[in-house]
């Protein structure tokens, strides 16, 4: 059992940058895959980032390719995504979410049992 807690979020001008954090519960964090998503209002949740148990393999959606990292210290059971050169289109609630890594990577949100509360990102042109 995992719980997540998402931290973060703000108002921003376009260009600027936030730091999304996610924080977990529960001793076996480090098998965990973790990803971040987003929905933006009348929109389907979409991927956003993802990454392995050991932090090593990471991947993105195209259009955040380059101005977001994510990152994670399983020491800390905490996963961080770092957003730089914001735009309006980036507007959208954020989410965590993690599953037992099974060796493959999944932007589907269906494969992802345990979902933190989502953080709320305002990019202002």
């Amino acid at each position: 059992q995992v719980q997540l807690v998402e931290s973060g979020g703000g108002l921003v001008q376009a260009g600027g940058s936030l730091r999304l954090s996610c924080a977990a519960s529960g001793r076996t964090f480090a098998a965990y895959a973790v990803a971040w998503f987003r929905q933006a209002p009348g929109k389907e949740r979409e991927f956003v980032a993802h990454i392995t148990p050991s932090g090593a393999g990471t991947q993105y959606l195209d259009s955040v390719k380059g101005r977001f990292t994510i990152s994670r210290e399983n020491r800390e059971n905490t996963v961080v995504l770092q957003m730089n050169n914001l735009k309006p289109e980036d507007t959208a609630v954020y989410y965590c979410a993690a599953d037992f890594w099974r060796g493959k990577v999944t932007t589907r949100t269906m494969e992802y049992a345990y979902w933190g509360q989502g953080t709320q990102v305002t990019v202002s042109s």
